[in-house]
């Protein structure tokens, strides 16, 4: 078996069997926080932590991977590779970096080709202090009736309505109000919750229990769906600070060969966003300076992406479709986030190895 091969899965069940087979032979021993529910073929599930470093290391790299769901094919693939690679994991012990790894944030979505947890939610839109008024998607409101539709595919005059919004207001203008997050429709798209779903409490108890020693945390959470094919932009994730969003860049802008994008400044193919996960660093890990970055990697193009979570999330309301129409939008959809190619996991691979190595470079100063 060739080392892509071995290292990215075609289920979530064989995804989690090679991350802990893989920490085992690194020495590493897993803590799992299992699901409440089973996976799609009545596997456990569980989010699985694998940690090399002292538990006192004043350092700490977090590594994360299926925060949406589907996502974490990839992002399965970037861990089992670092943790095969003697020579990575020993370059960071001597910068003096413990490293986390958490594997499947959202276990549920990954084993159900879903971008949602099993609440419907956006994990990454749902980190907000649920006792105050929510974010309202005005642009949402606006559009929502012409996303689900009660056929699929969509009928022409819907294909129509929707190419005279983009035809008007341009396609960053759809993306935004699409992707953004809202907190209104639990049905619908991009649904930030009401309340913190399992993966945020368990993800927060994580940070407790591994971050609350550190002096400054680092953050890589990998992400696919936006941006050219097997391009992993590096995506500042972390406050609107000029000081913060310098470091991020001195860290991983690799003198301009690297470039880190920002939500804030519109450089980013990632649209402005709320409810973002990196906000529970602090909160739960105060002591901590904290840096980080989604990396994002391409696959198809935007508006294909955008029609596959439509036709997704259409299916999870239409569960009496045919089993062919079923097949047939499951496969796009996770077309839609991963890469079937050599080439495209080699540049995935490839990347994500320089990622980790500049945040190792970064937390040793």
């Amino acid at each position: 078996m060739n080392r892509l091969d071995a290292a990215f899965s075609s289920s979530y069940a064989q995804a989690r069997e090679r991350f802990l087979q893989a920490a085992r032979d690194a020495g590493l021993t897993v803590e799992a926080k299992p699901h409440p529910l089973k996976g799609k073929d009545g596997e456990e599930l569980a989010m699985d932590m694998a940690r090399l470093g002292h538990p006192d290391a004043d350092r700490l790299l977090i590594v994360s991977s299926g925060c949406h769901g589907v996502e974490g094919y990839c992002g399965s693939g970037v861990q089992v590779s670092a943790l095969q690679d003697a020579q990575w994991l020993e370059q960071a012990t001597q910068h003096g970096v413990a490293l986390l790894f958490i594997h499947a944030l959202n276990p549920y979505g990954f084993s159900h080709i879903r971008r949602t947890t099993h609440e419907n939610v956006d994990l990454n839109r749902n980190f907000h202090d649920f006792s105050q008024p929510l974010p309202v998607n005005e642009a949402y409101r606006e559009i929502q009736p012409l996303l689900l539709p009660d056929e699929w595919p969509p009928s022409e005059a819907n294909g129509e309505a929707i190419a005279r919004y983009v035809s008007a207001r341009g396609q960053g203008a759809w993306q935004s109000a699409l992707t953004r997050g809202q907190y209104e429709f639990p049905d619908g798209l991009f649904f930030g919750g009401t309340r913190p779903t399992w993966s945020n409490l368990a993800l927060r108890e994580a940070l407790r229990a591994h971050g609350r020693r550190a002096g400054h945390i680092a953050w890589i959470d990998i992400h696919t769906g936006l941006g050219p094919s097997g391009v992993g932009e590096r995506i500042y994730a972390g406050p609107d600070d000029d000081a913060d969003v310098a470091r991020a860049r001195r860290w991983w802008g690799g003198n301009g060969t690297t470039p880190v994008t920002s939500i804030y400044d519109g450089s980013s193919t990632s649209a402005f966003l709320t409810g973002l996960m990196w906000s529970a660093v602090p909160q739960e890990c105060p002591q901590a300076r904290y840096t980080g970055i989604a990396l994002e990697y391409g696959t198809v193009p935007l508006l294909d992406t955008l029609q596959a979570l439509r036709a997704e999330q259409w299916l999870q309301l239409h569960p009496d479709a045919s089993p062919a129409l079923a097949a047939d939008i499951k496969k796009q959809f996770k077309d839609a986030f991963h890469t079937e190619t050599g080439e495209w996991k080699a540049q995935v691979l490839r990347q994500a190895r320089e990622a980790m190595l500049q945040a190792a470079e970064g937390l040793n100063g």
